[in-house]
């Protein structure tokens, strides 16, 4: 009952954003998330734990304004979503400006596969539909299943459009491997917590649980690594930059060169998060195997 109800409300507002403009879905975004953050309370403690853990040095007022902007950046990204579910090529392309593709397309053009790597960061799921019409070639994209199976059944749809396919987060790595293998586009995030058995790096000062899967892919097959950043401009449209996580000196697949590469591909998010750090959802448990990560420490350097 519940999960229908959800899906059903879903709907209603799904069926609203296709019924506006960009601009106007956005707005409506940012209302549901100013909403979300002044009445409801969803998540703003651990949203603001998290943010004066990254910024010391930052006033309470200073954390409260990023705070309430992370929640209004998630409700634009949703109806953004959303509207993007039933646009045309034309209309979605016409939301993001590629500041330097020349990036991009020095990657695509070794012909050995691309790992487009992103993070829930400006409007996430419109850089799937926007960016691949740009790209020239369908993506193969990593997800997270949603706990509501209609929900999830109806976003998967809309990442599916224009050739995209899906796998799952977790049990896909010969198919992963095999994409990258054939020259495709593997798009992932990269800025969820993994499991508390995962590779910990630093990020924003602190160790945090981080999955392996984009530095193995990449040291396996000789993918590179893109970074991709949707930075909201004024008028409410985006520009999309692009940067390619450096490998020099990381020959070989090992378990060594997996760690160093994935601390660089973390650095360099968190570089762009500090640019921009409402455009981020600092509401997600980043850290939260960082106590099991000091306590194996501690009996690591004990014994």
């Amino acid at each position: 009952m519940k999960e229908s109800l959800e899906y059903l409300l879903f709907l209603l507002l799904n069926r609203i954003a296709q019924l506006l403009s960009f601009g106007i879905a956005g707005k409506i975004g940012a209302f549901l998330g100013n909403a979300t953050f002044l009445f409801t309370g969803l998540r703003r403690r651990i949203t603001k734990g998290n943010l004066a853990n990254a910024y010391p040095d930052k006033s309470g007022r200073e954390i409260q304004r990023i705070a309430q902007g992370a929640y209004r950046n998630c409700g634009i990204a949703l109806m953004e979503m959303l509207w993007a579910g039933r646009q045309s090529e034309d209309s979605l392309m016409k939301t993001i400006k590629i500041r330097n593709v020349d990036v991009l397309h020095d990657a695509l053009a070794r012909k050995i596969g691309l790992i487009l790597l992103s993070a829930h960061y400006g409007s996430w799921e419109l850089i799937i539909s926007a960016l691949r019409l740009h790209v020239g070639r369908p993506f193969v994209i990593v997800v997270q299943h949603q706990r509501n199976r209609k929900i999830d059944k109806l976003i998967n749809s809309y990442r599916c459009r224009f050739d995209n396919s899906t796998v799952p987060l977790g049990p896909s790595v010969r198919e992963l491997i095999k994409a990258l293998q054939e020259g495709k586009v593997v798009a992932m995030l990269a800025d969820q917590s993994g499991p508390k058995e995962s590779i910990f790096v630093d990020f924003f000062g602190r160790p945090a649980a981080t999955h392996r899967g984009a530095a193995a892919f990449s040291l396996k097959t000789g993918a590179p690594i893109v970074m991709a950043f949707l930075v909201r401009q004024q008028d409410g449209k985006y520009e999309t930059w692009f940067e390619e996580v450096g490998q020099l000196g990381l020959d070989g697949y090992n378990e060594k060169n997996i760690l160093e590469l994935t601390r660089r591909h973390v650095e360099m998010l968190e570089k762009h998060i500090r640019l921009h750090p409402d455009h981020w959802l600092w509401m997600h448990k980043r850290w939260k195997h960082a106590e099991y990560y000091q306590s194996h420490k501690v009996v690591e350097e004990a014994a």
